[in-house]
């Protein structure tokens, strides 16, 4: 990628519960350049996971990911969102339980804050979900890498009891329903 490409990529910050399920979505969507875990949304500097793991410090497991938006729209990102977790359980993904776990957008410009409040409102008013959407959209806040063993986790642990039922899922229904969006070569 030259430099000039670099200028026009954008950011968006997402948490949907356990960030390892989220890297593993977002991976694999054409227009996706990097995505990262990481904290956010919290009160500390440099957290650390098992502090994140005590609810304290008020950060979310979220992912950092840097797209393309001539390849893949900031809504597109949101529809991936919130089809590939449950935005209706507050603090709570599955059986991951605590405030880390939450659904929230971080937005990057005021744009994302006005796309993504209007995407929850489109989905209120279709009554896509059952439930209400508990999806909070903030204003992004500093977001800190996770520890290197959570970078690209379900790719390198695939084998693991918790990527084969929680994850695995979650990239089925992204290649059952996203398929004209993933990357080449992407499982």
């Amino acid at each position: 990628m030259n430099e000039q490409n670099n200028l026009d990529l954008e950011i968006a910050i997402f948490a949907g519960g356990c960030f390892w399920c989220t890297e593993a979505v977002f991976q694999r969507l054409n227009g996706v350049e990097e995505v990262v875990s990481g904290y956010t949304g919290g009160t500390i500097k440099n957290p650390a996971y098992r502090e994140i793991c005590t609810g304290r410090t008020g950060h979310a497991e979220g992912v950092k990911i840097t797209f393309n938006p001539e390849k893949i729209s900031y809504p597109e990102l949101l529809e991936v969102f919130f089809a590939t977790h449950d935005p209706t359980t507050l603090n709570r993904q599955g059986n991951d339980v605590g405030t880390q776990y939450r659904s929230e957008i971080f937005y990057t410009t005021p744009e994302q804050k006005q796309l993504a409040e209007k995407f929850i409102q489109v989905l209120e008013k279709e009554n896509i979900f059952s439930s209400p959407i508990v999806t909070a959209v903030s204003e992004a806040k500093p977001f800190y890498l996770a520890e290197e063993e959570h970078h690209n986790y379900y790719n390198e642990n695939r084998q693991q009891p918790y990527c084969q039922f929680i994850i695995d899922p979650k990239i089925k229904k992204l290649n059952n329903h996203f398929s004209k969006k993933l990357k080449h070569g992407t499982l």
